[in-house]
């Protein structure tokens, strides 16, 4: 027997989360102050972040990229998996944030390491967006000099690029290039 799978808007805003926090933890040294701005800007209300703490967010981005960078829903399972097994515990209903209701935690703990905080929530959250899409979860920018991960939320073709913005500088760059090519004769 097949259940219908649950509605996903719970979970957006953890995918969100997690782009976001991608963003600003993938250069190879993150800038704590930005680090700390988008955790505030998602509901931590004052995170007081160790140099510790900073490198666990760092190694953990670099893990959770992969699932960005898987080329198909199979893949990304394979991924979102082996997050599962290496860092989740039994899932467990938590309340304890103002505001957000019960939720599925499948840390180990509400003041776990900021490592296996990062990668349980969104490993959960991604997880909840591939089965809701059956495709993967999100991607790559295709843009070279940009590469950042971006999140499939909406319906509609498949994304290739992280903003409009990369975009656009690829279809200028694509036109430019092929205005200056010389005319066959």
């Amino acid at each position: 027997m097949t259940f219908p799978q649950p509605d996903f808007a719970g979970g957006r805003t953890a995918v969100r989360r997690a782009v976001d926090l991608l963003e600003v933890l993938l250069p190879a040294a993150p800038d704590p102050a930005r680090v700390a701005e988008v955790l505030v800007a998602h509901g931590e209300p004052d995170p007081v972040l160790s140099a510790a703490g900073l490198a666990e967010l760092h190694a953990a981005a670099l893990e959770l990229r992969e699932v960005f960078a898987a080329p198909d829903a199979a893949s990304a399972a394979q991924v979102l998996n082996r997050l599962f097994a290496a860092y989740a515990g039994p899932p467990r209903l938590t309340a304890h944030d103002e505001g957000f209701g019960w939720h599925l935690h499948v840390d180990a703990a509400d003041e776990g390491p900021w490592g296996a905080w990062f990668v349980t929530s969104s490993a959960l959250a991604l997880a909840g967006l591939l089965a809701e899409r059956q495709g993967p979860p999100g991607g790559l920018c295709a843009s070279p000099p940009c590469g950042l991960p971006f999140a499939h939320l909406g319906g509609g073709s498949p994304r290739r690029y992280c903003s409009p913005r990369c975009a656009t500088r690829e279809r200028v760059a694509a036109h430019r290039a092929k205005t200056k090519a010389p005319s066959p004769r």
